[in-house]
């Protein structure tokens, strides 16, 4: 089968190969036949070696197709179930799992670091332990989730990362308050599905910051009441706050200096989300009296904060009702044989998110 694969960690484009073949299918595990998977920025950071995943691996998390074959022992799935690929399955026996904290369950992790592709020059990992930019992944039952059939595949692998984790970054973690100041910082696909979380629990104020024209024009389509370049950030604080820091500021970037900015424009007692995903060895700076006399709260956002299946429901059960625009979200579609151009695209911030078709 076709998969692209990223040879070495460092480089910059995937090889497109033909030989590649999903392993490990046994007892508890599915077979899934991708349709279709979003571009997440995360993806770029795994290659770049910002996120931790061992080579060569097959990059992809944001996946949807319909079941192939169940392994023995599955019982809630069958072939042709359309399911959303979950990368962070919840147990349900570990300490956090039993805190009714899923969503930092440590199981999907494991995944990352055993191979569930070969060729013939070896085996190849799964980014995240999925690998969705492949025509077919072999994944653990619980990272199949059944989704109706009236969702389109395409919707269905927005649901899977970057909508789960912006729209729960404001709904879960922040808790956004009606009539409340909103900054978010990063307006890709996950920014603005935290600027659509903040719609809808009534924000007064929305402003959208991003270094790219064509992100602000689209956030400001999909609820911002502003838009900003990061220099034109302290004059909408000013405008907006009188000065005084806004309610809430999501980091959707995942870079210290993003963060300390997004500190800097929370009012003091205001709230903090970190929702991008940084390095290991980038570090925040914070002075402890500022800590203490600022009183802002400093919340990360771990794939929206919330149990997961319940968020997946929710998100659908919005975009039914035309709560959420998540079609909006895809604003370029390609082929696997075009994941470099994608790529590119993602890197120079022209696309909100591709759709590779498969």
């Amino acid at each position: 089968m076709r998969a692209a694969v990223l040879h070495e960690i460092g480089q910059d484009k995937l090889e497109v190969l033909d030989d590649v073949e999903a392993t490990s299918f046994g007892p508890g595990k599915v077979r899934i036949r991708v349709r279709a998977t979003g571009l997440c920025h995360s993806d770029l950071s795994a290659m770049n070696g910002v996120l931790p995943q061992p080579a060569p691996f097959v990059p992809g998390h944001e996946g949807a197709g319909e079941i192939l074959e169940v392994g023995e022992g599955v019982r809630t799935l069958r072939p042709g179930d359309r399911v959303v690929v979950c990368w962070l399955p919840a147990c349900g026996a570990c300490p956090a799992c039993r805190r009714g904290q899923t969503e930092l369950c440590l199981s999907g992790f494991m995944n990352a670091g055993t191979p569930n592709f070969t060729r013939p020059g070896g085996d190849v990992f799964g980014f995240a332990g999925t690998g969705t930019f492949a025509e077919e992944v072999v994944v653990d039952a619980g990272c199949a989730v059944p989704v109706p059939d009236d969702v389109p595949f395409d919707i269905a692998a927005l649901i899977g990362c970057g909508v789960t984790t912006g729209l729960g970054a404001a709904l879960n973690t922040a808790d956004v308050a009606a009539g409340s100041s909103v900054a978010v910082i990063g307006c890709g696909g996950v920014g603005i599905s935290a600027i659509q979380g903040a719609r809808l629990r009534g924000a007064a104020e929305i402003v959208a910051v991003d270094p790219v024209a064509s992100r602000r024009e689209s956030a400001l389509k999909f609820g911002a009441t502003r838009a900003v370049s990061p220099e034109e950030l302290p004059d909408a604080k000013q405008q907006v706050t009188a000065g005084e820091g806004f309610d809430y500021v999501f980091e959707v970037v995942g870079k210290s200096a993003t963060a300390r900015t997004a500190y800097e424009h929370t009012r003091r007692g205001g709230t903090l989300v970190v929702v991008g995903a940084g390095a290991m060895d980038d570090f925040l700076r914070l002075n402890m009296f500022e800590l203490f006399f600022d009183e802002k709260r400093i919340l990360p956002s771990m794939y929206g904060g919330g149990d997961v299946l319940r968020s997946y429901e929710r998100t659908i059960a919005l975009w039914r009702a035309g709560r959420i625009d998540l079609a909006g979200l895809i604003t370029h579609r390609v082929p696997l044989a075009g994941i470099n151009e994608a790529l590119e695209g993602m890197r120079t911030g022209a696309a909100l998110r591709t759709c590779i078709e498969l």
